[in-house]
């Protein structure tokens, strides 16, 4: 059987923790920062755990 392959884009936007949750970047922060509030940019700073609805999917692309 062949091997499935990676979702090139998803590789790049999702990584997997150590227990096997998904992480991903939040939205909105990639440019344009000077007209941002402050309060939003460190509101968006962290990275957030994929929800479990969308996990599966995710997992898939990364074959996973």
């Amino acid at each position: 059987m062949p091997k499935m392959k990676t979702h090139s884009g998803a590789k790049k936007r999702f990584r997997v923790t150590g227990s096997g949750k998904l992480v991903r970047r939040r939205a909105n922060r990639a440019h344009y920062a000077e007209h941002k509030a402050s309060k939003l940019m460190r509101r968006l700073k962290p990275d957030v755990v994929v929800s479990d609805a969308d996990s599966k999917k995710i997992k898939k692309l990364l074959a996973k």
